[in-house]
């Protein structure tokens, strides 16, 4: 029997590139997001190429009610889900505390912390109830270290790193691995555009230097998934070569 990984934000970034990944590596996949035709053309996509099943379900993750009733239409061999992986999230504005955009900061809230709580709550019992499984969660550089003009992503970022630190403490003794990996800079994402509001110029913050993209970090979400039974790696931390930390990169070109 194919093993089975629920994907969150999978229409695009990490999420998509994970979807590629494990695809190819014959899992079958429920994936998730708020852009049905995104979502249905990549689940067309993946069954195709790769002969495995799919389960495209679209709502809003950070809509409790929209979480209950799309998961209570995981149904059938599809609740025998192996991994979670937490990789909905999202950076809103780009401002100093006192100018902050409130609707921005609930966005960034209801999406990195409650969402990832949410889908946690919905699909973590079952995994509980037959000791196995895996939840792997997209964190961030932004959850080790501050920047300026990060704070509200920043502590919604620290709050994940808690988050998993303390999930791995209440699931191990059920046989549960919990894991993060935390990038840095990543290209190949709307990680930028959705920060900036849709402004392309602004979101073009990658051409003096090169980070790692989307499908580095999907291979590294799956080298973590792919370890033996009794192996969990907890925490990753990366960033491309020319990033030391989030306040120091060497912009001198790619």
């Amino acid at each position: 029997m194919s093993k089975i990984i629920l994907i969150t934000g999978a229409t695009s970034g990490i999420g998509k590139a994970s979807a590629e990944v494990f695809a190819k590596k014959g899992y079958d996949l429920i994936i998730t997001g708020r852009r049905q035709k995104k979502l249905n053309d990549l689940s067309y996509k993946l069954a195709k190429k790769y002969a495995v099943k799919t389960l495209p379900l679209c709502f809003d993750i950070r809509i409790l009610k929209e979480v209950k009733k799309a998961t209570q239409k995981i149904k059938g061999k599809w609740k025998n889900i192996d991994i979670l992986l937490n990789n909905a999230g999202l950076a809103k504005g780009f401002h100093e505390i006192h100018e902050g955009v409130i609707e921005d900061w609930d966005i960034m809230i209801d999406t990195n912390l409650k969402g990832l709580l949410y889908m946690t709550r919905m699909i973590a019992p079952s995994m509980v109830k037959k000791k196995k499984g895996h939840i792997i969660n997209i964190a961030s550089v932004a959850g080790k270290e501050v920047y300026p003009k990060g704070n509200v992503y920043c502590a919604t970022k620290f709050a994940v790193d808690a988050l998993t630190k303390a999930m791995r403490i209440d699931l191990h003794k059920y046989g549960l691995k919990v894991s993060q990996v935390a990038p840095g800079h990543v290209e190949q994402t709307e990680f930028s555009l959705v920060r900036f509001n849709g402004d392309e110029d602004k979101s073009k913050i990658y051409q003096d230097f090169k980070p790692v993209n989307s499908k580095d970090i999907a291979k590294i979400v799956y080298f973590i998934a792919s370890q033996p039974k009794h192996v969990n790696i907890q925490d990753i931390l990366v960033m491309g070569t020319q990033q030391a930390s989030s306040n120091f990169i060497n912009r001198s070109g790619r």
